[in-house]
């Protein structure tokens, strides 16, 4: 029988990193995976794969729009969708295969098959063969992440040909004629977004009244503008109460959530992008005396410490956002704890990014979160389209927006509309790490011209007046 300082379940970001992390700190590890290839969801029919996609079908869309009036003339412009998926199924192995080096590299087992806890110190894992090894460590960290939640109360077939999840959005043999996203959030948006560009008429119905819930107010309902440009059209405060197959494609029947008549759309494709639910199925955690919440999420504590001693969870299978690379955070402070080390995340600077075009970024507090805490605060605002760069690269939609405390000054949350602001974000993340002001991110030179100056502008406009408005 193999014994390890440390298995982790689960391969993904969190898990895949904590393994590394913790083999790197000196302990004996252990992986084990249910899939052929490493890196969960994330890597193999979520993150990954869905940028691929979202960068090509950017590419194709600013071939057909706006290469003309950037002086390029191509012709005929014609998608090639199985070379697009072809490129998608190349990044994936690339990056699957990547984490496969580090596993050898960081001299970490990996040992494939389901997973499940057989009590404190005890790991079985069943392979595809019916064969089932059992393997003992001194600590367990679960890292499984998550599932395609559905529509409560609704009882949905999904055959990932018609009615698809987000996977099966990310392997359609050809463009829909018409789809409809059930769910307005990031994944609804994103995938939503690829296939309009591609030629698809995209509805999306979603139960609140704005979209993107749990952002900020004024970056949804800008971005719900930008979005309507693009030919995406919204049905938000809609209930819905049946989704189904019929004819050559499917149905969403949907109401007013404050009441009214229903109605239905058909599509040749339905996206149910809903959200994810916590992975946590024949783990064994009923039996080994894990807690789970009233959502069915492993119960930690502050060091990510189930009530059973030795048994850790990180990622979508604990508590906050459902976010790859706050997973891979967890994974380094549990490695850090479990070496003697203090292990810690900040959950107050956690980035979000929606990858659609133009990109939604956010860290810290919302205006609404800032108001509903009964924070005096202060804001400051500055538009792409009076940005030189963003001018110049036909990408001046958007703003930044910057909240700081109206004593103090210390940033409070940042918030992005516009090209590239997943890449943007980060300058105020690290700003926040170290509590600065922003009158500290509007005194820092940044390099002109640069999409980034708009940054500087939000922060000048924060604390004093910007330059160029």
């Amino acid at each position: 029988m193999s014994s390890y300082d440390l298995i982790v379940i689960g391969t993904g970001p969190g898990g895949y990193v904590c393994a590394v992390k913790a083999a790197q700190l000196g302990l004996k590890t252990a992986v084990v995976e249910k899939r052929a290839t490493l890196g969960g969801t994330c890597l193999n029919i979520g993150c990954i794969p869905s940028k691929a996609l979202l960068h090509a079908s950017e590419m194709y869309h600013q071939a057909g729009h706006d290469f003309k009036e950037l002086g390029i003339d191509l012709g005929d412009q014609k998608l090639n969708l199985p070379n697009m998926m072809a490129h998608k199924e190349g990044v994936i192995k690339s990056n699957v295969d990547g984490i496969a080096f580090l596993m050898k590299k960081n001299k970490i087992d990996v040992h494939h098959g389901t997973g499940a806890i057989a009590g404190a110190g005890k790991v079985t894992v069943a392979a595809d063969d019916g064969t089932i090894s059992e393997l003992e460590t001194k600590n367990i960290v679960i890292a499984t992440g998550s599932d395609v939640a559905g529509i409560p109360g609704v009882d949905v077939d999904i055959d990932e040909k018609v009615i698809v999840s987000s996977t099966g959005a990310l392997e359609l043999e050809k463009v829909p004629n018409k789809m409809v996203v059930v769910g307005g959030g990031v994944i609804g948006l994103e995938l939503g977004s690829v296939w309009a560009r591609l030629g698809a008429e995209v509805t999306v119905v979603e139960y609140l009244d704005i979209i993107l819930g749990g952002m900020d107010g004024e970056v949804s309902k800008q971005f719900k503008k930008m979005l309507e440009k693009q030919g995406i059209k919204f049905e938000l405060g809609q209930k819905v109460t049946a989704v189904a197959k019929g004819g050559a494609g499917g149905q969403v029947t949907f109401e007013p959530v404050k009441g009214g008549d229903a109605q239905a759309i058909e599509a040749d494709i339905v996206l149910v992008a809903t959200g994810r639910k916590p992975y946590t199925d024949a783990l064994g955690l009923e039996a080994s005396g894990v807690k789970l919440d009233d959502r069915g999420r492993v119960e930690i504590d502050d060091h990510f410490q189930s009530n059973v001693k030795g048994i850790y969870a990180i990622g979508d299978v604990v508590r906050g956002a459902m976010l790859a690379h706050k997973a891979e955070d967890e994974g380094v402070a549990v490695a850090e704890i479990l070496s003697g080390q203090a292990g810690h995340v900040n959950y107050d600077v956690i980035p979000g990014v929606v990858y659609t075009n133009p990109e939604v970024a956010s860290v810290g507090k919302t205006e609404d979160e800032l108001k509903a805490a009964g924070v005096a605060y202060k804001s400051g605002k500055f538009p792409f389209s009076a940005n030189g760069r963003a001018r110049a690269m036909l990408a001046s939609d958007g703003f930044v927006k910057v909240l700081a405390d109206k004593t103090t000054d210390r940033v409070l949350g940042v918030h992005i509309v516009g090209f590239g602001a997943g890449e943007m974000i980060h300058e105020a993340a690290v700003l926040m790490e170290f509590g600065g002001s922003s009158e500290d991110l509007g005194r820092t030179c940044h390099a002109h011209p640069t999409m980034s100056e708009a940054v500087k502008e939000a922060a000048l406009a924060t604390f004093a007046k910007p330059i160029h408005m």
